[in-house]
């Protein structure tokens, strides 16, 4: 039997919900970023008349406004998008017990197994639209395929670039649909995997899906079989209603922030929390990592630099870990202005299973007293007294849902 999953995807999701939500901006342009009173915020999200003006997400909101100066700029309402998100699972939940969200505003679905109860595919995802449509006002964009990479390409490629929103790749169209497709455009492929293939002479889908796997197993390890089989169709990961349950491959923390940091102590005190944000989610997941990886990169997108390097044991204790943060960082840092920073590890395994030094039993007691005093009288009730300081970020985002206000 054939699967039948799909890809759906919300159009400008934060955006939209604010545009149903305020009826009266229906013909404006609306713009949602972190701080309308910082013209350096960033743009979170724009409805697609914004978009037509040019504006994009991740731009600063200077650059927007000089773009579309009639725009309605608002803060970002991060529970209320939740909430909508919520309503949508729920929404999709009526055709499948089979959801599984990928993002607060995508979400794949297996019908496999009870189309038959609801009829014809295509009547069903324009179904599906019509309801999210009347129970939260947002557009929704479907792709359909015969597994998660072949939808999520239906719907990125192809569902958000028609009127309908609704598109479908099947096993037998990959040659003519996917193929000729720049390599970049593969669900998978980032900006440094997209290099990595141009120097291997590949710049389509297709030159890659005809390429030896083996040369590629050798120039890029297991990735290079496993976006193989992504560019011939081939993906067998089931749609998980409880993927996000499982031990996590990789645990990081990104921030962008409102203004450039050019003081070495500043930008010192943002990584500190996020590698305490790191950490104490591995904490939460029982799990610990020998890998560290810190990224940095300046707001005008032309320096971008990354590091990693592996631990000498498994741990998930703070200050061990930005031990390494701070050496990778001086190894990369120039003196150039900062604008996004993230820190994350890898190579994670159970922390039930990890060799212990005296010193690390008395980190691993602190680490725990701190978070039960977070979890029991919230995020803000402890932290770093750097953070205290002008130049952090983590006290004033305790109080915030995915930084923003909630």
């Amino acid at each position: 039997m054939k699967r039948i999953v799909c890809m759906v995807d919300m159009q400008s999701f934060y955006a939209s919900v604010e545009k149903a939500l305020h009826p009266q901006w229906a013909r404006k342009a609306v713009v949602v970023a972190g701080d309308p009173r910082v013209r350096s915020g960033v743009v979170l999200a724009a409805c697609p008349r914004a978009k037509k003006c040019g504006v994009h997400n991740a731009q600063t909101l200077g650059d927007a406004l000089a773009r579309c100066p009639d725009a309605v700029v608002v803060r970002p309402h991060m529970q209320t998008y939740v909430e909508v998100a919520m309503v949508i699972t729920r929404i999709l939940e009526r055709y499948t017990d089979a959801v599984e969200p990928f993002s607060i505003d995508e979400q794949f679905c297996d019908l496999t197994h009870t189309i038959h109860l609801h009829g014809d595919i295509m009547d069903v995802v324009r179904r599906i639209q019509q309801d999210i449509a009347a129970q939260t006002g947002v557009f929704a964009r479907i792709g359909i395929g015969e597994n998660k990479m072949l939808a999520k390409m239906a719907c990125d490629q192809f569902a958000k670039r028609n009127a309908g929103g609704v598109y479908t790749i099947t096993a037998e169209d990959v040659p003519t649909v996917m193929w000729p497709l720049p390599i970049k455009t593969l669900f998978g492929v980032g900006t440094r995997i997209e290099q990595k293939m141009h120097r291997l002479g590949i710049v389509s889908i297709g030159q890659l899906a005809l390429s030896d796997p083996a040369m590629l197993e050798r120039a890029m390890g297991i990735n290079g079989i496993v976006l193989w089989r992504a560019a011939n169709g081939i993906d067998d990961a089931p749609v998980d209603a409880h993927t996000l349950e499982g031990m996590p491959k990789s645990i990081g923390h990104g921030i962008t922030l409102a203004r450039d940091y050019v003081q070495r102590t500043d930008i010192e005190t943002v990584l500190l929390e996020l590698t305490d944000e790191v950490a104490m989610r591995c904490r939460a997941h029982g799990v610990c990592g020998a890998i560290v990886a810190v990224s940095c990169a300046s707001g005008d997108g032309r320096t971008a630099v990354s590091r990693e390097r592996t631990m000498p044991v498994h741990t998930h204790a703070t200050h061990v870990v930005y031990t390494y943060v701070r050496v990778l960082f001086s190894e990369m840092w120039r003196g150039w202005a900062v604008r996004r920073l993230s820190v994350s590890v890898h190579r994670l395994r159970s922390d039930h299973i990890r060799q212990q030094t005296f010193d690390d039993i008395g980190d691993r007691h602190i680490d725990r007293v701190t978070d039960a005093i977070r979890a029991r009288f919230g995020r803000s009730a402890i932290v770093y007294a750097s953070s205290i300081r002008p130049a952090g970020v983590a006290y004033r985002r305790a109080k915030k849902i995915g930084g923003h206000d909630a």
